[in-house]
């Protein structure tokens, strides 16, 4: 990194800086989760190094400018670690992953004992993983239902609005008690053990399959999506379910 950002080095690499490479981090990152839903090793290897190469690009970045170099990184994270895992580097003994959980969580929050409950959840994150993570760290706290019912009976008096609002035909209405809506089954998502982010991309990513069997059957057929009928869609796109299930019944 440090030839590439050279004099005499690549001209792209000396143009960047820390702002114009934010969207190339995230996208790498979105890249290594997808290479892990996709269960293929070489793949998620390949994406390991491209998300690695931004970390050394910052890093490097940090290093021109005299603030801090990789070597930096990796002893910040280090020591982070060994800090929180004093069972395992520190005179501790063996305890449970929930005594485990509980003690990481009471020392981040001592790190951080003048910044907030909430510090640490990044703005850029995706709303579905942001509201789970804020709500995570509500939660362990103790601003929490008792039981997941109330999580349900929130889900439908938040839906009770929404259908208020959106009778009244209020847009900043309707987008406020959405949010609400979604926020709410963030939470059930929580209660239910599951990530609400992956739940979504999975359900995309049937829609894409699924909608992607619609197109080349009306293909075949020799007729424009666009002038397709919706019940001809419809039987298609019941196809393409059905289709799936005998193969899943079949790998079963």
């Amino acid at each position: 990194m440090a030839r590439l950002r050279a004099e005499d080095g690549c001209p792209w690499d000396r143009r960047q800086d820390r702002q114009s490479l934010k969207g190339y981090i995230v996208e790498e990152a979105y890249e290594v989760c997808e290479a892990i839903d996709g269960g293929d090793a070489t793949a998620l290897r390949d994406e390991l190094g491209d998300l690695l190469f931004q970390v050394v690009f910052q890093a490097q970045i940090g290093a021109e400018n005299g603030e801090f170099d990789m070597d930096g990184v990796v002893d910040a994270i280090s020591d982070k670690m060994e800090r929180r895992h004093p069972h395992v580097f520190g005179d501790g003994g063996p305890i449970s992953a929930d005594e485990e959980n509980q003690g990481w969580e009471a020392m981040k929050a001592a790190e951080r004992a003048d910044k907030g409950v909430l510090f640490g959840v990044p703005k850029a994150l995706p709303a579905l993983h942001k509201a789970r993570r804020l709500t995570d760290k509500a939660a362990a706290v103790g601003f929490e239902w008792p039981s997941a019912q109330g999580a349900w009976d929130k889900f439908d008096e938040e839906m009770g609005e929404l259908r208020e609002a959106a009778a009244d035909g209020d847009p900043d209405a309707i987008r406020h008690e959405l949010g609400d809506v979604l926020f709410t089954l963030v939470n059930i998502a929580r209660w239910l053990g599951v990530e609400p982010e992956d739940a979504l991309q999975q359900t995309n990513a049937r829609f894409v399959r699924r909608f992607g069997h619609v197109e080349s059957e009306l293909r075949a057929q020799g007729k424009p999506v666009h002038s397709a009928t919706l019940e001809e869609m419809d039987a298609l796109w019941n196809d393409a379910k059905a289709r799936e299930k005998l193969l899943a019944e079949r790998g079963s």
